[in-house]
C-alpha cells in the first residue's frame, strides 16, 4: 500500500450513459501509475464467454490490466445474462462471492484503490443488498478509494458518496444505426 496521506474518496459513476466502466478502468489506471495498489471487482462478468462460436476473453480490460503493475482484475459472474425478475440462485450466489471479496479487500489493508464495477446493477436486481452496498461505504478505511460503478445508483449510496458523475445517453449508435456490440468499445 503506497503511503498516501490524503482521503480517500467515494466515487460514482451511475447514469444511462456509456462510459462508466471505462472512466472507473481510467482512474484505476492514473492511480497504478502512481505506484497506488488497485483491485477491480467486476460484478456479473464472466472472464471468459463465447460469441460466434468462440471463446475468448470476454471484456478487453481482462487481458489488458493483466500486464499493469499494481492492478488486479476479478469478474465475479457467469457468461449469462442475468435475469432482472428471476436471477438464478448461482448468479446471488456469485454476487454475494464478489461482495465478500470487496469486504475482504477493504478489511485488507492492501489496497489504495477498490472499483466495484456494476455494483449498482447487482443492487438493483436484488443479488446484493442496499444494507449490503452502504456498509461497503462505512467499512471503507480513510484513506482508501472506492469507486462503484453502473446504472441505478440508489439515492442513499448518492448521498454518501464523495463525487457522482451521471453518464446521460444522448446519442447511441445501437439505435441510430443497429450496430451491435464491438470487441474492443464495447467488451
Amino acid at each position: 500500500m503506497i503511503d498516501y496521506s490524503g482521503p480517500g474518496l467515494v466515487q460514482i459513476y451511475t447514469g444511462n450513459g456509456k462510459g462508466k466502466t471505462t472512466c472507473a478502468l481510467g482512474a484505476g489506471l492514473r492511480a497504478a501509475g502512481h505506484g497506488f495498489k488497485v483491485l477491480m471487482i467486476c460484478f456479473m462478468k464472466a472472464r471468459v464467454a463465447t460469441r460466434s462460436g468462440e471463446s475468448s476473453i470476454n471484456y478487453g480490460e481482462f487481458k489488458s490490466v493483466s500486464s499493469i503493475p499494481n492492478f488486479s482484475i476479478l469478474p465475479v459472474g457467469r457468461e449469462t445474462f442475468v435475469d432482472k425478475n428471476n436471477p438464478d440462485p448461482i448468479d446471488i450466489e456469485m454476487a454475494q462471492d464478489g461482495l465478500s471479496k470487496a469486504r475482504d479487500a477493504l478489511e485488507s489493508g492492501q489496497y489504495d484503490v477498490l472499483i466495484l464495477d456494476e455494483l449498482n446493477v447487482a443492487v438493483e436486481w436484488n443479488l446484493i443488498s442496499l444494507d449490503a452496498q452502504l456498509e461497503l461505504i462505512e467499512l471503507k478505511p480513510k484513506n482508501v478509494e472506492l469507486i462503484m460503478t453502473g446504472r441505478y445508483a440508489r439515492p442513499e449510496v448518492i448521498e454518501k458518496a464523495d463525487l457522482v458523475t451521471e453518464m446521460k445517453e444522448v446519442k447511441h449508435y445501437f439505435e441510430e444505426k443497429d450496430v451491435l456490440a464491438r470487441r474492443g468499445f464495447e467488451f
